[in-house]
């Protein structure tokens, strides 16, 4: 793990890295009222996803997941990624080189932590997946490093 990977890591851990900001603004094909999350996800889902919160890296069982099949939205279950583009990062996140499809993926800048990222969200519901790093494999070098909460996994 690098000094960035670590200071982003270890601010996540005390809960520097939420910035409490809703999540993605904008037109969606799934809306729900703020009650309507509340009611389907567990605290710490709603912050990830709704507040743009960061679970603590290595405490999702879907970082060391190894079986074949899809990730999928936790809002809307859309599908997200693909067993085939996920990789070990070290960083304590599920990493994806890449998105199932183009499309089921929208992106902004987050300016959080005195630094401008690439966060990304559902493209359908706008749930806050995590963010996009320009250090990962060929073939795209890409690394969507996504909060293991803000997805559930569908065995092939």
């Amino acid at each position: 793990m690098n000094r960035r990977h670590f200071t982003i890591a270890g601010l996540a851990a005390f809960g520097m890295g939420t910035s409490r900001v809703s999540a993605a603004e904008g037109t969606f094909e799934i809306t729900r009222t703020k009650a309507q999350w509340k009611a389907m996800l567990s605290p710490l889902e709603y912050k990830v996803m709704r507040q743009e919160g960061t679970e603590r890296a290595f405490t999702s069982p879907l970082n060391d997941n190894k079986a074949a099949g899809t990730y999928i939205c936790r809002g809307c279950d859309l599908p997200l990624y693909s067993s085939q583009h996920k990789f070990d990062s070290g960083t304590g996140w599920p990493s994806f080189y890449q998105p199932v499809r183009g499309g089921a993926i929208g992106t902004k800048a987050d300016r959080s932590l005195f630094m401008t990222r690439t966060e990304c969200h559902c493209s359908r519901c706008g749930s806050h997946l995590g963010h996009i790093f320009d250090d990962g494999p060929k073939p795209t070098g890409k690394r969507h490093c996504i909060n293991g909460v803000s997805l559930k996994f569908v065995a092939a």
